[in-house]
């Protein structure tokens, strides 16, 4: 059973995030912010200028008590010591804000927006360092963990883009339609109502692995391999879109929510393990995957399948709601999943050890 934060907010929770020091911050519809302590407990609570909705908070990788928050078009820096009014403010995007990123050296923020853009702020000059693009609504970005200069993106234009902040072009990209890695089925013709829209991106502690959910109801995993990256997994995780996915701390355990109200959790340290021991396999694998992206009438190379149906869930919660945002906590010496959905409270569940 979930244990329900309230308190903190009077509108829908849209995003949450975890400090290194067990502080969690949520942001909610029309401004609304909140700071809770372990104890789920509501300790500050802000209403941001314009009162427009938080859609991203993430916490300083070096300084914790530093909280970057998107609302509109607006990132505002806080302290979270002293909730009150933002110690600066960044206005580059030029539409709405969906996913914030900062490296872990506390060096570069990514925000990425409602026109596909990334814009990525130097925090010691306070200015643009890059600015990069998808063709559509750019949804999720991510710093690959020990690569401060290397991110990846995905949009609702389907693409999965690599970026190495010294060059403005992507260094890899793929086309999740175009490289659809399924065996070809009665399904298949369904992919074209119900586009593989990627939502969410999350990169494992490692930084080589990272993993992507969509529209369509399925996680891709990917492994970064120098200046590109392969397709290293992929599984139906939900009926409907998948709308977060996010590795916990340690190894491959993988959290996904989806629009059909399910938290799942996915041990998939033994597939991703398979691949690492066969780089025969691996290469086989990726020249086929080569020759059916190449394919132009769309149709799949089942050499190419790289589809697991035998992936099974180690738990799965029924939220009941669509889910809008997760994020994973040390609770009183124990692990939790925390679940942010239409309603204005923080749900928050038991999470096995890894």
């Amino acid at each position: 059973m979930a244990v329900q934060w309230s308190g903190g907010h009077s509108c829908s929770v849209l995003c949450l995030t975890v400090s290194t020091e067990g502080l969690v911050a949520s942001g909610a519809e029309r401004g609304e912010l909140a700071l809770w302590d372990g104890a789920g407990s509501a300790v500050a609570q802000l209403r941001l200028p314009q009162a427009e909705d938080v859609t991203s908070v993430v916490f300083s990788a070096r300084r914790p008590s530093t909280l970057y928050t998107a609302h509109g078009e607006t990132i505002s820096v806080l302290d979270v010591r002293s909730l009150q009014e933002p110690l600066q403010r960044f206005h580059v995007n030029e539409e709405e804000i969906n996913c914030l990123s900062v490296n872990d050296t506390d060096s570069l923020l990514a925000a990425a927006d409602d026109s596909g853009a990334i814009k990525v702020v130097d925090l010691e000059s306070k200015k643009v360092s890059r600015s990069l693009r998808h063709s559509n609504i750019c949804s999720s970005v991510a710093f690959r963990p020990q690569r401060p200069q290397s991110l990846v993106s995905c949009g609702l234009d389907m693409q999965v883009m690599l970026w190495n902040l010294q060059k403005v072009r992507p260094l890899w990209s793929t086309n999740l339609q175009e490289c659809e890695m399924e065996e070809e089925s009665p399904q298949s013709a369904g992919q074209f109502f119900n586009p593989p829209l990627a939502h969410s991106l999350s990169v494992a502690s490692c930084g080589n692995i990272f993993s992507c959910g969509a529209q369509d109801g399925k996680v891709r995993v990917f492994r970064v391999t120098g200046a590109r990256f392969e397709h290293e997994l992929e599984f139906q995780a939900h009926s409907l879109g998948v709308s977060q996915v996010l590795f916990m701390p340690e190894g491959y355990w993988l959290l996904s929510g989806g629009n059909d109200g399910k938290v799942l959790l996915w041990d998939l340290s033994s597939n991703i393990g398979k691949q690492q021991k066969s780089p025969a396999k691996s290469l086989h694998r990726k020249k086929a995957q080569a020759a059916a992206c190449s394919r132009k009438d769309g149709k799949l190379n089942k050499a190419a399948s790289n589809e697991h149906p035998g992936v099974v869930p180690k738990l799965s919660i029924e939220h009941g709601e669509k889910v809008n945002w997760l994020s994973c906590a040390e609770i009183k010496g124990s692990r939790r999943v925390l679940v942010a959905d239409q309603s204005s409270s923080v749900s928050v569940y038991p999470l096995p050890e890894p």
